[in-house]
Protein backbone atom coordinates (compact mmCIF):
# COMPACT_ATOMS: atom_id res chain seq x y z
CA UNK A 1 0.00 0.00 0.00
CA UNK A 2 1.49 3.48 -1.03
CA UNK A 3 0.42 6.50 1.37
CA UNK A 4 0.80 9.62 -0.92
CA UNK A 5 2.88 12.84 0.46
CA UNK A 6 -0.58 14.46 1.09
CA UNK A 7 -1.90 11.93 3.61
CA UNK A 8 1.29 11.54 5.54
CA UNK A 9 0.77 15.35 6.25
CA UNK A 10 -2.52 14.64 7.98
CA UNK A 11 -0.41 12.44 10.35
CA UNK A 12 0.29 15.23 13.20
CA UNK A 13 3.20 13.34 15.28
CA UNK A 14 4.66 15.16 18.43
CA UNK A 15 6.89 14.43 21.45
CA UNK A 16 5.55 14.02 24.70
CA UNK A 17 6.45 12.98 28.17
CA UNK A 18 4.52 10.31 30.04
CA UNK A 19 3.75 11.46 33.55
CA UNK A 20 1.37 9.42 34.91
CA UNK A 21 1.17 5.37 34.53
CA UNK A 22 -2.25 3.29 35.79
CA UNK A 23 -3.49 -0.08 35.03
CA UNK A 24 -6.45 -1.21 33.42
CA UNK A 25 -7.61 -3.40 35.07
CA UNK A 26 -10.69 -4.70 33.22
CA UNK A 27 -8.61 -4.75 29.80
CA UNK A 28 -8.02 -8.67 28.14
CA UNK A 29 -4.86 -8.28 28.10
CA UNK A 30 -2.05 -6.24 29.66
CA UNK A 31 -2.84 -2.49 29.29
CA UNK A 32 -1.85 0.67 30.66
CA UNK A 33 -3.82 4.10 31.02
CA UNK A 34 -0.83 6.56 30.50
CA UNK A 35 -1.34 10.26 30.59
CA UNK A 36 1.12 12.17 27.86
CA UNK A 37 2.28 15.92 28.61
CA UNK A 38 2.81 17.70 24.96
CA UNK A 39 3.74 20.82 26.52
CA UNK A 40 1.72 23.83 26.63
CA UNK A 41 -0.73 23.00 28.49
CA UNK A 42 -1.72 20.26 26.02
CA UNK A 43 -2.12 16.03 28.06
CA UNK A 44 -3.94 13.59 26.27
CA UNK A 45 -4.52 10.03 27.35
CA UNK A 46 -3.31 7.18 25.76
CA UNK A 47 -4.16 3.49 26.13
CA UNK A 48 -1.00 1.51 25.18
CA UNK A 49 -0.85 -2.83 25.23
CA UNK A 50 2.89 -2.73 26.65
CA UNK A 51 2.62 -3.42 30.37
CA UNK A 52 3.98 -7.06 29.19
CA UNK A 53 6.88 -5.22 28.19
CA UNK A 54 7.53 -2.30 30.66
CA UNK A 55 6.85 -1.51 33.96
CA UNK A 56 5.57 1.67 35.38
CA UNK A 57 9.13 2.78 36.43
CA UNK A 58 10.43 2.44 32.93
CA UNK A 59 7.32 4.37 31.75
CA UNK A 60 7.00 7.39 34.28
CA UNK A 61 8.97 10.08 32.84
CA UNK A 62 9.81 8.51 29.79
CA UNK A 63 10.16 10.90 26.50
CA UNK A 64 7.94 9.34 23.45
CA UNK A 65 6.56 9.94 20.31
CA UNK A 66 2.64 9.52 19.48
CA UNK A 67 0.38 10.61 16.57
CA UNK A 68 -2.06 13.16 18.32
CA UNK A 69 -4.70 13.96 15.67
CA UNK A 70 -6.33 10.08 16.17
CA UNK A 71 -10.30 10.21 16.27
CA UNK A 72 -10.77 8.94 20.37
CA UNK A 73 -11.38 5.47 20.81
CA UNK A 74 -12.81 3.91 23.92
CA UNK A 75 -10.45 0.83 24.66
CA UNK A 76 -11.33 -1.44 27.79
CA UNK A 77 -13.43 1.34 28.82
CA UNK A 78 -10.92 3.85 28.78
CA UNK A 79 -10.54 6.80 26.69
CA UNK A 80 -7.31 7.18 24.25
CA UNK A 81 -6.57 9.97 22.51
CA UNK A 82 -3.46 9.42 20.88
CA UNK A 83 -0.78 6.71 20.00
CA UNK A 84 3.01 6.01 21.28
CA UNK A 85 4.94 5.17 18.20
CA UNK A 86 7.22 1.86 18.55
CA UNK A 87 9.35 -0.36 16.71
CA UNK A 88 8.19 -4.07 17.13
CA UNK A 89 7.92 -7.60 15.78
CA UNK A 90 7.14 -10.87 17.86
CA UNK A 91 10.01 -10.77 20.38
CA UNK A 92 10.98 -7.01 20.62
CA UNK A 93 9.21 -3.52 21.43
CA UNK A 94 10.85 -0.44 21.18
CA UNK A 95 9.01 3.25 21.99
CA UNK A 96 10.58 5.43 19.84
CA UNK A 97 12.18 8.68 21.48
CA UNK A 98 14.39 11.26 20.17
CA UNK A 99 18.15 11.32 20.77
CA UNK A 100 18.49 14.38 22.45
CA UNK A 101 16.32 17.00 24.08
CA UNK A 102 13.81 18.80 22.73
CA UNK A 103 10.73 20.77 23.91
CA UNK A 104 7.72 19.03 24.51
CA UNK A 105 4.80 19.21 21.59
CA UNK A 106 8.02 19.10 19.02
CA UNK A 107 6.28 18.05 15.79
CA UNK A 108 7.82 15.04 13.86
CA UNK A 109 8.10 14.81 10.62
Amino acid sequence: MSLSIDDFRKVEMRVGKIVAVEDIPAARKPMYKLAVDFGNGVSKQCVAGIKDRYTKDDLAGKIVVAVVNLEPKSVAGVVSECMLLAAYNESELSLLSTDKEVPLGLAVS
